[in-house]
């Protein structure tokens, strides 16, 4: 489907799916924001409290590119479609307002360190009172339960310690991370999909209750079949040369004339597609060749054939040869990956009318309908009206802000 966009601002943008689920949101950074950016995207109201004594979401900060002061690329990247208001819950009135907000929310979310959602009031447990249906969101470093519950954490120690970096790179080479801050994004997307999960129940019951969602956890879960290997193999696996599968060959980069591409025959049927497709029908019926244990036995020959074959064109020839009949991928940098054909097919990237003019972003992964296009808003853009709406007068809101509450 086109990739149709609307100026959206109402709170509840029509046609999309999630109109009408309303969240308040304490977080920064990467893994909360991008998990809300997601229900942000498909029509949720979010709406971020940030700390009006800080400088709000740490992310605004992180540069090196900004559109202005406060309002870095970074946070762009993981904040639009959403609303900002600045509360200090460390207040009393900044907790009164917070209750105030959650009485008539879906979901309270905040990405903070294990121990501090009791100590600000973001639990079920604080907040059950004002709405018995209410989810109260947590994602953390390592759970808000355990030895390391008062712990700060980031994606890349979750990488090293759940045994990433011994799978990424080549063998002889050092430890290596994911260039991506893999982990945040999918502790996030998971968040996401936990508080629908969550909202789902307490709309069927009428009972919230606490999700929770660590690094770590995701981390560890993410190992999926590796990690089913050890425990129930004792294989441990580590790194493969040009980045290659474990267990099925061809299925890691081979050389062209010009570059490299990433070939992958996952099912018997592509190996004598490949092998005809390249002028090689001899290959098809070659014993060393004839099964994928076989062509695992033999990985160093397919390999050093194959790099004979595909180094007489180019990538972009063999992708012409292949396409829709052998699995395969050019490779590419970010660059090129963001200004290909089949991106732009796919309508895949959205101007975000921005104060300064527009700002490019990758759509969301999930089409639902009419993309909404509101970049992210400035720190505490939306506090008044949103107060106003929770049933502050202007009187009310003078005075906390008067005091620092706001």
């Amino acid at each position: 489907m086109a990739r149709e966009t609307v100026q959206a601002h109402a709170d509840a943008p029509a046609g999309l799916p999630l109109a009408g689920l309303r969240i308040i949101a304490v977080e920064q950074y990467g893994a909360g924001p991008f998990g809300t950016q997601h229900l942000a995207d498909l029509g949720a109201e979010v709406i971020k409290i940030e700390n009006p004594h800080d400088g709000g979401d740490v992310g605004r900060a992180v540069g090196p590119h900004y559109f202005g002061p406060g309002d870095s690329h970074f946070y762009q990247s993981f904040n639009r479609n959403k609303k900002s208001i600045t509360l200090d819950l460390k207040k009393p009135e900044g907790q009164e307002a917070l209750r105030r907000l959650a009485s008539k929310a879906d979901v309270v979310f905040n990405n903070l360190r294990g121990d501090l959602p009791a100590k600000l009031g973001l639990t079920y447990a604080h907040l059950k009172d004002v709405n018995p249906s209410l989810v109260c969101g947590h994602l953390s470093a390592y759970g808000r339960t355990g030895s390391r519950a008062a712990w700060p954490g980031y994606d890349y120690l979750m990488q090293a310690e759940a045994g990433y970096l011994s799978l990424t790179g080549e063998p002889d080479g050092p430890p290596a991370r994911m260039g991506l801050s893999i982990i945040d994004l999918m502790t996030g997307t998971t968040a996401a999909m936990g508080l629908l999960a969550g909202v789902v129940g307490a709309r069927a019951s009428g009972v919230g209750r606490d999700i929770d969602v660590s690094l770590f956890d995701v981390a560890l879960h993410n190992l999926a079949y590796v990690a089913t290997w050890y425990l129930n193999a004792g294989r441990a696996i580590g790194r493969e040369t040009r980045s290659s599968h474990p267990s099925l060959t061809p299925s890691q980069l081979y050389k062209t004339q010009d570059g490299w591409i990433f070939l992958m025959c996952n099912k018997e049927k592509f190996w004598t597609v490949l092998a005809q497709c390249i002028g090689k029908p001899e290959w098809i019926d070659d014993p060393e060749f004839k099964t994928f244990a076989d062509r695992l036995a033999h990985r160093d020959r397919i390999t050093q054939e194959l790099d004979a074959v595909l180094q007489t064109a180019t990538t972009e020839a063999w992708m012409k040869r292949f396409a829709g009949k052998v699995p395969a991928a050019p490779v590419y940098d970010v660059a090129q990956a963001l200004e290909s054909d089949f991106v732009a097919e796919q309508e895949l990237l959205l101007n975000f009318e921005h104060a300064s003019g527009p700002v490019r972003m990758v759509a969301s992964p999930v089409r639902a309908g009419p993309h909404p296009t509101r970049p992210a808003p400035a720190m505490g853009e939306h506090t008044d009206s949103v107060l106003q709406q929770a049933g502050f007068s202007a009187q009310q809101i003078a005075q906390m802000r008067s005091t620092g509450a706001i």
